[in-house]
């Protein structure tokens, strides 16, 4: 313990005293003409250095002082990855504001919900499209003075502003008086709240999550202690800023790193911006790491028998080459020659063409990722390590380093940070990374945090000897049965989703005598593997065709080897849709909603029983 708390120290001296505003103040000196934020354009790229941006941010910071946003108001903002995002929340910052961005997912009921529970007094929206969602509730929000549109501002309402003129607005400020726009950033503390994040609100209304300045320096600290970045590196931002893990790895760690952060607008442009960017690090959720992974397979299914069986050797010694690294192991030269010659020949040329060949530094979180998954990537010479968090904790408290990891584990805890499995197996994490609360929700932080600052995660899990951590499930989502037996539906799903065909699985039998599952076809494997064996169709007709039912079921004969007799599942059903956050199956980081699921289809779970 004392350790612990010692690295803590160290940490906080580092950090003391520091915020967000003084943060970008010293690294735009240090290299202002170092590249910061790249948007995508026709033919290229257009790039602000940091010198650029932080005076854009304090033209911005100056423009909303200018219509009235008071120290410890709220900016709400709903828009694409791109640097107005960026530079508008770092622009309510430095006024002394608070930036919140909106999942743009959400329903209009919830955006007002949550623009009410934040108190937003203005918001900043990319344009039609997401004034679209607001619009059925802007006369609910009394308190919002100001929404800025980027485009199509209409005209002739009070309310409105485009972004040009506020920018145009802050620029006449700024200039007209620099030292009050000092004077607003210079007043903010570390213990000042920097941004409001809410849970995807599968539940009920989302929960507000307040984060200080010193709550995100610190994970910035801790993260970079554990992945030994360099400074300088390239990344994409394409995740939501909704998002704690985006906020932390592609807004604040930039900062700190002087990373140039290039902006991936549309998820399906992703591959093409890896192959772009060449990112040193880069994070993604599981369902990001499974989609490549299927347009990989779908490729590799296509190439000559003589072909596929060279890939395999290759990928079977960066395999043994990852595998042998983990702590506690260690590479034999054989295993190293093996995969040397392996990525000579074939790898390195693999990770080239996909995006990853100067990546140092590559992570998954937010729900488990399957074990198949990530031998893939480790075939490819990708360590894709796990790391373990919730926004409540400002991102990831325990994780893998690319120098010290265990495949299967979620890692140790982070420096400083003091982490314990409960007696009812629930972990436990206290640190300066956990939130002081839940905004206007005095009982739920009651029930988050505890006397003794011990934050409750709502995860069950374990830990080993070397104290690496491993999450089981969810507290309320472990099924128990008819019969008694505790079963985890995640690694029930897991396996099940090591069959490419398996896009989705959701696993099911609370109170039930045995498990069921419902399943999705993946929309990038199932056609290609179709037309190959010479079927033809939709997804749905794909879905209802005997052949493709009869691969499903060896999927779930072959997972249900690996399971013990408990948590087979006894029946299943293969839905002909896909699951989307568009759809309402996941929340906007992919996770399953399993309510909306259980709801969704209940009829087709009862199907399941009746039989």
């Amino acid at each position: 313990m004392a350790g612990v708390l010692g690295v803590r120290a160290e940490i906080d001296e580092l950090i003391a005293g520091r915020t967000i505003c003084e943060q970008l103040r010293v690294t735009a000196e240090r290299h202002p003409g170092a590249p910061a934020y790249s948007d995508p354009a026709e033919g290229g790229w257009v790039t602000l250095t940091y010198a650029e941006a932080r005076r854009r941010v304090l033209e911005i910071a100056a423009g909303f002082a200018a219509i009235g946003l008071r120290p410890g108001e709220t900016v709400a903002l709903m828009m694409v990855n791109r640097s107005e995002h960026v530079l508008a929340d770092l622009g309510a910052v430095h006024a002394g504001g608070i930036g919140c961005t909106i999942y743009s997912t959400f329903a209009a009921e919830q955006i007002a919900f949550v623009a009410a529970d934040v108190g937003a007094v203005c918001a900043v929206l990319g344009g039609p499209a997401e004034l679209a969602r607001w619009r059925p509730v802007l006369d609910r929000l009394p308190a919002l003075r100001t929404i800025v549109l980027l485009e199509g501002a209409p005209a002739g309402d009070d309310r409105f502003m485009s972004w040009d003129d506020l920018l145009a607005l802050g620029r006449d400020a700024l200039a007209a008086d620099p030292d009050a726009a000092e004077a607003r950033w210079r007043a903010v503390t570390a213990e000042d709240v920097v941004t409001v994040l809410y849970t995807s609100g599968t539940t009920g209304n989302p929960k507000g999550v307040p984060l200080t300045h010193r709550n995100v320096l610190y994970e910035v600290a801790a993260t970079d202690r554990m992945a030994t970045l360099p400074e300088g590196g390239t990344q994409i931002s394409y995740l939501t800023y909704a998002h704690i893990a985006e906020r932390v790895l592609s807004l604040y760690l930039p900062l700190v790193k002087a990373s140039h952060v290039h902006f991936c607008t549309d998820l399906a442009e992703l591959g093409a911006t890896l192959g772009q960017v060449r990112p040193m690090m880069f994070f993604g959720v599981p369902r990001v790491w499974e989609k490549m992974m299927a347009r990989l397979l779908a490729v590799l299914s296509a190439q000559p028998e003589e072909r596929q069986e060279a890939v395999r050797r290759a990928m079977a010694a960066g395999v043994a080459y990852v595998e042998g690294g983990q702590y506690g192991h260690a590479v034999t030269p054989e295993v190293r020659a093996a995969y040397e010659r392996a990525d000579a020949e074939l790898l390195a040329g693999v990770r080239a063409l996909i995006g990853f060949d100067r990546a140092q530094w590559t992570a998954t979180g937010a729900a488990p990722l399957p074990g198949e998954v990530q031998r893939f990537y480790a075939g490819l010479g990708l360590k894709v390590i796990d790391v373990y968090g919730m926004t409540e904790t400002t991102g990831a408290f325990t994780g893998n380093g690319p120098g010290c990891y265990r495949l299967g584990t979620v890692g140790r805890a982070e420096p400083g940070v003091e982490v314990r499995i409960a007696e009812d197996g629930e972990i436990l994490t206290r640190s300066p990374l956990n939130t002081r609360g839940y905004l206007n929700r005095p009982d739920d932080t009651a029930a988050l945090v505890d006397g003794d600052g011990w934050l409750h995660t709502g995860d069950i899990g374990t830990v080993d000897d070397d104290g690496f951590y491993r999450v089981v499930d969810r507290k309320k989502e472990l099924i128990i049965t008819s019969g008694g037996e505790n079963i985890s539906p995640a690694a029930i799903e897991n396996l099940l989703k090591e069959h490419p065909l398996v896009g989705q699985a959701l696993a099911y039998g609370d109170n039930r005598p045995h498990p069921v599952a419902v399943l999705t076809l993946d929309p990038d494997v199932a056609p290609g593997w179709a037309r190959a064996r010479g079927i033809e169709g939709a997804l749905a007709e794909l879905a209802a065709h005997p052949d493709v039912l009869k691969e499903v079921g060896a999927a779930v004969a072959a997972a249900n080897e690996r399971l013990a007799r408990v948590q087979q599942v006894k029946r299943w059903a293969l839905l002909g849709n896909e699951w989307t956050a568009e759809s309402e199956e996941l929340t906007p980081s992919l996770k399953l909603k399993r309510r909306v699921i259980h709801a969704k289809y209940a009829a087709v779970i009862e199907e399941l029983y009746a039989g």
